[in-house]
């Protein structure tokens, strides 16, 4: 069973979103209609944010978590249409599989990305779709590396009050580099640069909470384009669909044989 991470409830507890066009994005082709009328489980909830988004639309949303079943809670509590479980993606059961399955940003922080998603796969009805966001291998380099090994090494060791502030401050460094270099069309070579397209629409706040879940994340694993492809394979899968998003993700759908 995997282990509780204290990082996420504190992360959650410091940070909220709203953002819409993010979402609806990550889980293209498909829309919120899609969601209307279904019984639908977002895999890793954090708290809530996109179940917020979802149960508008769905019959029922099962918001599930590991680390932050307190704060989705709370945070949820105006939709009687909402249930929060505090369970690991990699292992909950239910009786009855689900219309819909998401999950956006979470299966790279699992021990193990194949067994949670084969186990989303399980919660996902004969017909239903699954949807999955996750960080890429592909364009991620500095993130693998660089990041990475400094987390490693120093920044997970910080408090959490002091990690809080260098997000801030490596978030207000980068707005000069990405409202001009990364405005030049022929740099479309830097690492980054479809996403800090991302970055200019959102605001201080909002992209600090990216920088900081990146510094925050107790473990990355990230996902290479022949695992999402394996994952969603026309022998389990139907209307798959494969994409990349800002050079630094993956979005991978199919409706379940």
């Amino acid at each position: 069973m995997q282990k509780k991470h204290e990082d996420w409830v504190y992360e959650w507890s410091k940070f909220k979103d709203s953002t819409q066009f993010l979402f609806q994005e990550w889980i293209y082709p498909h829309t919120l209609n899609d969601f209307q009328d279904k019984r639908v489980l977002d895999a890793g909830c954090g708290p809530g944010h996109h179940v917020r988004l979802v149960a508008p639309f769905a019959r029922e949303v099962v918001g599930m978590d590991l680390n932050t079943g307190p704060i989705a809670r709370e945070e949820l509590k105006q939709f009687p249409n909402v249930t929060v479980w505090d369970e690991d993606l990699a292992r909950a059961k239910s009786d009855r599989p689900f219309d819909m399955v998401y999950c956006v940003g979470v299966i790279p922080h699992t021990d193990n990305p194949d067994q949670s998603f084969e186990n989303l796969k399980n919660l996902t009805r004969k017909g239903g779709i699954l949807i999955i966001w996750a960080c890429s291998f592909e364009g991620n380099f500095l993130n693998r590396t660089l990041v990475e090994w400094l987390k490693r090494k120093f920044i997970l060791k910080l408090p959490k009050q002091i990690l809080f502030y260098l997000a801030a401050a490596t978030t207000l460094l980068l707005y000069p580099f990405v409202w001009t270099i990364y405005l030049l069309p022929f740099l479309k070579m830097l690492p980054f640069y479809e996403y800090f397209g991302n970055f200019r629409k959102l605001t201080f706040k909002r992209n600090m909470q990216n920088v900081f879940d990146r510094l925050n994340a107790p473990q990355t694993i990230f996902i290479t384009k022949q695992q999402m492809e394996r994952w969603f394979n026309n022998q389990d899968f139907d209307q798959v669909h494969v994409s990349s998003y800002k050079g630094i993700s993956w979005r991978g759908s199919g409706i379940k044989k």
